[in-house]
C-alpha cells in the first residue's frame, strides 16, 4: 500500500514514495482499463443485426445504443480533472470503473433498446473518467523522463481494444450469446477495482474550485450536439436546412463556452494552455492527424469484405497485424524519439502514415495476401509512434498544477477526433461510391482508393500542425535520467 499522504508545495496531497510493487503494477492496472473502455468503442457493431433482433427493432434504431456511449464519452471527460482534483484520483479511478462495471452488467440484462441506450450513457459516464484520470494518475506517479516508457506500454490496449473488438463480437454472437459482450466486462471490472485499492496512489488537491457549471452545459451541449450531427450525417434522416441549422447551434454552443472561459477564472477546461507551444502542437496535431487515419477502421473491413469479399473474420485477420506491430515496436519509441525529437518524428511520421494511407488505395482483388499483411504491419508500427509521440507531448511543459485540465484537454479532443474521422471517411465514401455501387464490387473498390487518397492527402496536409515545434521541444519526456526513489 502507498504511504501516508503528504501535501506538495502547490498544495496537492500526494501519497508517499510508491512501494516496488504499485510501480509495477499501476500501468497494467491502468492499461486493463483503457483496453475495457476502448474495446467497448467496436465490440457491439458486430453483434447489431442479433441484438436487434432479439430487442424487437430494426438494426438502423441500433444506431442510438451505439451513438449514445460516444456522445457520453465526449459530454463527461471534461469534468473528469475537476473530479480528481476534487476527490482524489483512487476514488474516482475506482468509482469510475465500478460505474463501468454495474452499466455492462444492466445492459447484458436490458429487455428493451430504452432501457440499453439508457445503460449505455451509464457505461459512458464509467468510461469517461477512466481513460484520463488514470493518465492523470500516472503523471503524477513517475518522472516526466519515464512517461514515454510508461505511455507506450499503457497505448496498447487503447490501439488493440478497437482492433479486437468485431472479431470478438462476431465469435461472442456466433457461439454464445449477445449479452455476453457486456458481462465480458464484469470479473475484469472487479479484479480492477481490487487492483485500485492496493496499487493506485490518491492523487489530490487540496483546494478546488466550484465546478464551471455553466461552461459544463454549453460545452456538453455543443459536443453533444455536434456528435449526434456528425453520427447521422448521411444517413438523410433529416433535411440539408435541419443539419445545418443543428451545426449552427452546436458551433454557437461551443463559441459560447469560449467567450465563457475567457471571463471566468477557474473554467471546466482551461483553454489558456493551448499558449504552450507544446500542449498546442500535440492536441491540435492529434485532432488534425486523427481526421485522415481516423476513418482506416472504418474503410479497411469495407475494402475487405464488401469490395474484396472476405469474410468478416478473415476481413479482422487481416487488420490483426496493425495491433502485433503496435505491440512489438513499442520498446522501439523511446530511443526513436530521444534520438530524433518530437519535431522530426512526428513531421516525418505524420507523411508516412498518409503515403501508407495511399498504399492502401492500391489494394485489390490481385494483392498478395502477405502484401496486405506487410503494409497492415507497417501501418501499425507507425500509427504507435504517433500517437505515443502526441500523447506524451502533452505534458512536456505543463506543470503539476495544469496536468488535470491537460489531461481532460487532451482526452476530450482525441474522443471528439475518433468521431470526426469516422465522420470524415464516412464523407469520402459517400462522396466518391455512388448509390448503385453497393451492388458492384469493381466500383465499391474504386470508390473507397479515391477514399484513402483522400484522407492520405488530408493526413500529410496535417503534418503542417508540427511545424510550430522547435529543436528539443519534448526533451523533458524524451530523455531518459536516472530516477532515485526513496
Amino acid at each position: 500500500m502507498p504511504t501516508a499522504p503528504a501535501q506538495d508545495t502547490n498544495g496537492s496531497t500526494l501519497p508517499g514514495a510508491l512501494s516496488a510493487s504499485s510501480k509495477k503494477y499501476l500501468p497494467w492496472l491502468v492499461a486493463v482499463a483503457f483496453f475495457m473502455e476502448s474495446l467497448d468503442t467496436t465490440i457491439l457493431n458486430t453483434a447489431v443485426p442479433a441484438i436487434s433482433e432479439a430487442l424487437k427493432v430494426t438494426p438502423l434504431s441500433m444506431k442510438s445504443v451505439l451513438a449514445s456511449y460516444t456522445l457520453s464519452l465526449a459530454v463527461f471527460i471534461p469534468i473528469s480533472g475537476w473530479m480528481a482534483d476534487k476527490f482524489g484520483t483512487r476514488r474516482v479511478f475506482a468509482s469510475a470503473i465500478g460505474i463501468f462495471t454495474l452499466g455492462s452488467f444492466l445492459c447484458g440484462i436490458s429487455s428493451n433498446i430504452h432501457l440499453l441506450v439508457g445503460c449505455r450513457i451509464l457505461q459512458g459516464v464509467g468510461g469517461a473518467m477512466m481513460v484520463p484520470v488514470g493518465r492523470l494518475t500516472l503523471v503524477r506517479a513517475f518522472a516526466k523522463s519515464d512517461l514515454i516508457r510508461i505511455m507506450s506500454f499503457v497505448a496498447i490496449p487503447a490501439l488493440i481494444g478497437p482492433m479486437l473488438g468485431p472479431i470478438a463480437g462476431g465469435l461472442i454472437v456466433g457461439y454464445l450469446h449477445w449479452r455476453v459482450i457486456f458481462f465480458v466486462n464484469i470479473p475484469i471490472g472487479i479484479a480492477g477495482l481490487l487492483m485500485v485499492f492496493i496499487h493506485l496512489p490518491d492523487y489530490r488537491e487540496e483546494k478546488t474550485p466550484r465546478l464551471d457549471i455553466v461552461g459544463l452545459i454549453l460545452f456538453g451541449s455543443g459536443i453533444a450536439l455536434l456528435s449526434y450531427v456528425l453520427e447521422i450525417f448521411g444517413e438523410h434522416t433529416l433535411s440539408p436546412a435541419e443539419m445545418a441549422g443543428l451545426l449552427v447551434v452546436s458551433v454557437a454552443l461551443l463559441a459560447g463556452y469560449g467567450l465563457h472561459a475567457s471571463q471566468t477564472a477557474f473554467p471546466l477546461l482551461r483553454l489558456s494552455l493551448f499558449r504552450i507551444r507544446t500542449f498546442s502542437a500535440a492536441v491540435s496535431g492529434n485532432f488534425f492527424t486523427r481526421l485522415g487515419i481516423g476513418g482506416v477502421p472504418f474503410l479497411l473491413p469495407l475494402l475487405y469484405q464488401v469490395g474484396l469479399g472476405f469474410t468478416p473474420i478473415q476481413s479482422g485477420l487481416l487488420i490483426m497485424p496493425q495491433a502485433v506491430a503496435s505491440m512489438s515496436t513499442k520498446f522501439l519509441l523511446p530511443k526513436i524519439l530521444n534520438r530524433i525529437g518530437y519535431r522530426g518524428v512526428l513531421i516525418s511520421n505524420t507523411v508516412i502514415l498518409g503515403l501508407l494511407l495511399l498504399l492502401f488505395g492500391t489494394i485489390g482483388v490481385r494483392t498478395p495476401v502477405w502484401l496486405i499483411v506487410m503494409q497492415a504491419f507497417c501501418y501499425g508500427a507507425f500509427t504507435s509512434l504517433q500517437y505515443t509521440s502526441m500523447n506524451t507531448l502533452v505534458y512536456a511543459d505543463v506543470t503539476e498544477e495544469q496536468a488535470s485540465s491537460a489531461s481532460s484537454i487532451a482526452s476530450t479532443v482525441q474522443q471528439m477526433s475518433i468521431s470526426f474521422g469516422v465522420a470524415t471517411a464516412g464523407l469520402a465514401t459517400v462522396f466518391f461510391i455512388p448509390h448503385r455501387a453497393h451492388t458492384n464490387s469493381q466500383e465499391m473498390i474504386s470508390g473507397i482508393h479515391k477514399a484513402f487518397l483522400a484522407l492520405g492527402c488530408l493526413t500529410i496536409l496535417s503534418a503542417i500542425t508540427f511545424h510550430r515545434l522547435k529543436r528539443g521541444d519534448g526533451n523533458t519526456v524524451s530523455q531518459h535520467k536516472a530516477i532515485h526513489t526513496e
